[in-house]
């Protein structure tokens, strides 16, 4: 069974969610939807207080070549641009829109209809996913159309969708397969179009067997896509694991995908690249998990953005008496959560209510130099020095040890058996190299 070669682990898998089938969350009586939702710069509202909007109407304009248009996820009036808390705890601009029935732009084509064909160029292709604000939907949110424009000399051989979904708790990705399968696939040749490329490889863990044998069976239909189990290896759905897994290739530091030849994209982002291209369907809704060991009705919900989290949880039970911590995402990359008035976002993967005894932290202990960290990373790193080197301010030091590889997905944490927390340290140094890193480069 396939896998990547570097470092990796096995946390216990909570599929609790796995088989629910997806069902529609209730639209807010007022959404709050973010301006800010992709990895870049934020869009920049084109609408104001009193204005009337309807479902997949542009809200935000993108604010650069990265960055991402934002559409209204209901229909309603527009009431304010102000401050809300986001998914990181920050106070950013949202537009508040009063909600008023469920009136959709015309130009969306809302039948079951599934339409094979695209008759796009790669170019309109490009612009149609960049006009309806794609982004990456596994988690990064980079905005989609610039994965596709590569750099001048670079050429892409093989687009790899990730279908992975390796965080232990989350199930949305794989109950996407279990019921648009045939929507999925058309997506996958119309980014092959786009990147002019003759073969696509769609890579998912072996813990998914129905989804295997589902997707497997309908691409038969399709050239050039082949389905590739994959042994069960936590942080796989990284693109540098899932590329190493896939077609063997390992991207080297610094450089991105296409360097190799890859373009990744994941499996919800190729659902929605199908509804924006043949069903003209900007990006406003997606699907996430809501679980947990207490939740009492764990499930699958397709979310309009700007949904207050409180509202959906409500659909499935409420928060559990027993909660010692919410999380944004998996137990593995996800953020903790202040509040569930935290709204929907391109970026929501799912809501985790982690019990009080199993969310507690452990008491850190010295460091015994087992160099369990150091076996796990999956990118070949010392996670142990790095956290010496961010207590310490060590900025230069850190940079020259490859920090701005790291991938954040916690495996050093994970492994740690004096309870160190790595991670937090890292991501602290990782944001402080960064910052100098671009601070440098705009001086040039």
């Amino acid at each position: 069974m396939k896998t990547f070669k570097m470092g990796g682990i096995h946390p216990k898998e909570h599929k609790l969610s796995a088989g629910i089938k997806i069902q529609p969350a209730a639209i807010p009586m007022q959404a709050i939807i973010a301006l800010g939702q992709n990895l870049g710069g934020p869009s920049v509202s084109v609408v104001e207080a009193g204005d009337v909007v309807k479902v997949g109407q542009l809200i935000g304009k993108a604010s650069g070549f990265v960055s991402a248009n934002v559409h209204a996820s209901v229909s309603g009036t527009v009431v304010k641009i102000d401050g809300h808390i986001d998914a990181s705890g920050y106070n950013v601009p949202h537009v508040f829109i009063d909600v008023q029935g469920d009136e959709w732009l015309e130009t969306i084509d809302r039948s079951p209809e599934i339409i094979r064909e695209c008759t796009l160029t790669p170019a309109e292709i490009i612009k149609k996913v960049s006009d309806s604000g794609i982004v990456g939907l596994g988690g990064a949110t980079f905005p989609t159309h610039v994965k596709l424009s590569p750099p001048p000399g670079k050429t892409a051989e093989v687009l790899i969708v990730n279908a992975v979904e390796c965080e232990p708790y989350l199930t949305c990705d794989h109950q996407l397969m279990m019921e648009k399968a045939e929507e999925i696939l058309v997506g996958v040749t119309i980014l092959m179009k786009a990147i002019g490329v003759k073969r696509a490889v769609m890579g998912i863990e072996n813990n998914k067997k129905d989804a295997i044998e589902v997707m497997k069976k309908m691409a038969k239909t399709f050239e050039g896509i082949q389905i590739i189990p994959l042994k069960v290896q936590y942080p796989q759905g990284g693109e540098k694991q899932l590329i190493d897994a896939t077609i063997g290739r390992q991207v080297p530091s610094g450089t991105l995908p296409i360097e190799v030849g890859a373009v990744v994209q994941n499996v919800g982002t190729t659902f929605a690249i199908y509804e924006a291209v043949q069903k003209n369907k900007p990006l406003f809704e997606r699907i996430l998990t809501i679980t947990g060991k207490s939740v009492k009705n764990h499930g699958n919900f397709r979310a309009r953005f700007g949904t207050p989290l409180a509202n959906i949880v409500e659909q499935a039970g409420g928060v559990p008496e027993d909660t010692g911590k919410i999380v944004a995402g998996g137990p593995m990359m996800g953020r903790a959560l202040s509040s569930l008035e935290v709204t929907v976002a391109k970026g929501t993967s799912g809501v985790l209510f982690m019990q009080t005894m199993e969310s507690a932290r452990k008491k850190m202990q010295n460091c015994m130099r087992c160099a369990k960290c150091v076996v796990a990373c999956p990118m070949g790193l010392e996670p142990y020095l790095l956290m010496n080197q961010s207590e310490r301010s060590m900025w230069t030091e850190m940079e020259g040890d490859r920090i701005m590889d790291c991938i954040e997905c916690g495996c050093c944490s994970f492994s740690c058996p004096s309870s160190r927390p790595l991670l937090d340290h890292v991501r602290f140094g990782k944001a402080n190299v960064g910052k100098i890193i671009r601070n440098r480069h705009a001086k040039k």
